[in-house]
């Protein structure tokens, strides 16, 4: 799994091993970029139920200001 686009694009993102943690897949992210970009810089992100952290990351590499990650899985916790 790597970034999209942005300042980052093209950086590997490792997800937690395991069945608990699904990473948003990259034409979802696409998708909802394509619709976000013109508004996401500057911006504070919540990337809620963040996981993998996929989408938080995306979005800073867009230019987001700033990206709360929150996920109840102890799972999350370790990348």
């Amino acid at each position: 799994m790597r970034v999209i686009a942005g300042e980052r694009r093209g950086m590997r993102l490792i997800s937690p091993p395991g069945a608990d943690i699904r990473p948003t897949y990259d034409r979802v992210r696409e998708a909802v970029f394509g619709k976000l970009q013109f508004v996401i810089a500057g911006k504070t992100v919540l990337d809620l139920f963040a996981g993998s952290g996929a989408m938080g990351i995306e979005s800073l590499s867009r230019g987001a200001a700033f990206v709360y990650f929150v996920d109840k899985s102890e799972s999350a916790e370790e990348t």
